[in-house]
């Protein structure tokens, strides 16, 4: 079977059906050597102290993933690390444990010691949130900068000299030449998103920021991929830096099966409609290219889903069995949202109760909830890396998940970039009703019906077409046609 592309049509994974032999020994010998990496390797085999390692234990983690087994001890010895690991691999906590452990040592003086760059707000907030869960009771404060936010509030935590900030360069940039904000003290710098920094332009922004740090810093810089812009960053201001590939062949995650749809542009919401329906997610991220067409994504999303609900509640009245499904609860984020709106729909997308939101790609890097089951690309991605990057938002930390990708019919160039730069085709899928393309039977040939002169009308010969009748002269002018009245309404 082929698909609409005329290339082999791939098997669907467990949930479209049995895996043959070969599939199975390899999910057999994944999974020992994912027994065997736990065996080998520990929290307590990478150097930590004492008092970090009941951090760990206190955040429930127990075994590194393969980003901070290989990174944080490199950064434990002060070496400058340029390290390329996806979204969802908890490099977070890889360059935030060696920061805790540096804070424990006496500094050169100043405040505050550490400074992480990251691209969003959204981001910003997640990291000082990991560094707020391990440094538990250890006394080290972490202050988020951010734009969006009073900087009168931003100004009043600066001053009790917190150990670490994380925040976007321009807030930084901003409270720096305010003089609110010194660099001189610092022992380490991070920038996380890199790629994603200078994709948005903070470039500029950056540069200036790290000519201020203290030339003996240690500096990490970790990047889901490694562009040209960002080795030219890594090689003006990075010490001999060690570089660490912690990705695997294939861009996109192992666990993340990844479909796409092919739909007439003018009924891709009415496939999201039924896409959610047929799907039921946990958790679902749906993501669009401009700001416009999230809000109206988002309204329209919001009439139909709280049309379902009324209906499902009169049915439970009813008594109906239907009844017992709960409504889905969306919301929308993007960057011309107010910081307070924005900073609420993302603490009820973590605590679940939103289980569908709408986003831009900008926000959408800085949203790190494991519980995401689905992510629906309404549009296709402008950038290969976009799409690698929205996928990342599922398969969190080895969990599963599932990728949809709407595609018009003049999309599917952009579709074919996206497969090879993953290295990897898309399965496709079909929802009733829904194909681009016209299915319906095609005329029957018109019948041959024998002439006087004994030959079909293919055979007939073409006679010119009679010229058009010349309009009748008009009564009130050379050249104009005859006068047209207006029935009356």
């Amino acid at each position: 079977m082929t698909n609409s592309r005329g290339r082999p049509e791939e098997k669907g994974r467990a949930a479209a059906g049995p895996r043959d032999d070969k599939g199975q020994d390899e999910a057999h010998r994944a999974a020992a050597r994912r027994e065997a990496d736990k065996a080998e390797v520990d929290f307590r085999s990478l150097g930590l102290s004492p008092a970090t390692m009941a951090a760990v234990d206190r955040a429930g983690y127990e075994i590194p993933t393969p980003v901070q087994a290989g990174l944080i001890p490199r950064a434990l010895k002060g070496i400058d690390v340029l390290g390329q690991a996806r979204t969802g691999t908890g490099k977070t906590a890889a360059f935030v444990l060696p920061i805790l452990e540096r804070m424990a040592t006496p500094g050169r003086g100043g405040s505050p010691r550490a400074i992480v760059l990251v691209p969003t707000r959204e981001l910003a907030v997640q990291v000082r949130d990991e560094f707020e869960k391990l440094a538990h009771g250890s006394g080290i404060v972490c202050v988020a900068v951010y734009g969006g936010k009073p900087l009168k509030g931003q100004i009043d935590k600066l001053a009790k000299h917190p150990a670490v900030v994380v925040g976007t360069p321009g807030r930084v940039l901003d409270h720096m030449s305010r003089g609110t904000l010194s660099l001189s003290g610092l022992d380490i710098v991070t920038l996380d998103e890199a790629d994603r920094m200078l994709d948005i332009g903070f470039r500029p922004d950056i540069e200036k920021i790290l000519r201020r740090c203290p030339e003996g810093r240690q500096t990490l810089l970790l990047s889901a991929t490694v562009p040209p812009p960002v080795q030219r960053l890594a090689t003006r201001y990075m010490h001999n830096p060690e570089i660490m590939d912690f990705s695997t062949n294939e861009l996109a995650v192992e666990t993340i099966e990844q479909r796409y749809f092919t739909v007439d542009p003018t009924r891709k919401f009415d496939l999201l409609d039924r896409l959610l329906e047929r799907e039921q997610p946990r958790q679902a991220i749906v993501f669009c290219r401009t700001k416009r067409g999230t809000d109206k994504v988002f309204e329209r999303l919001s009439r139909r889903l709280a049309r379902r609900g009324e209906r499902r509640g009169e049915r439970r009245e009813r008594g109906g069995r239907e009844g017992s499904e709960g409504s889905q609860a969306v919301a929308c984020i993007h960057g011309d949202l107010a910081q307070n709106v924005r900073d609420r729909v993302m603490r009820q997308f973590r605590e679940g109760t939103v289980q569908i939101l709408v986003a831009t790609d900008v926000v959408g890097r800085g949203i790190d909830v494991s519980s995401v089951s689905h992510i629906i690309n309404y549009d296709v991605p402008e950038f290969c890396d976009d799409y690698v990057h929205r996928v990342g938002r599922t398969g969190r930390m080895g969990r599963e998940g599932i990728a949809f990708t709407f595609v018009t019919p003049e999309e599917g160039t952009q579709l074919t970039r996206i497969e090879i730069r993953i290295e990897r085709l898309l399965e496709r899928d079909e929802i009733e009703g829904f194909e681009a393309f016209d299915r319906r039977p095609a005329p029957a040939p018109v019948e041959q019906v024998p002439t006087a002169y004994g030959r079909g009308l293919a055979e007939q010969p073409q006679q010119e077409p009679a010229e058009k009748p010349k309009p009748a002269a008009s009564l009130l002018g050379k050249g104009r046609g005859p006068k047209r009245h207006r029935r009356a309404l």
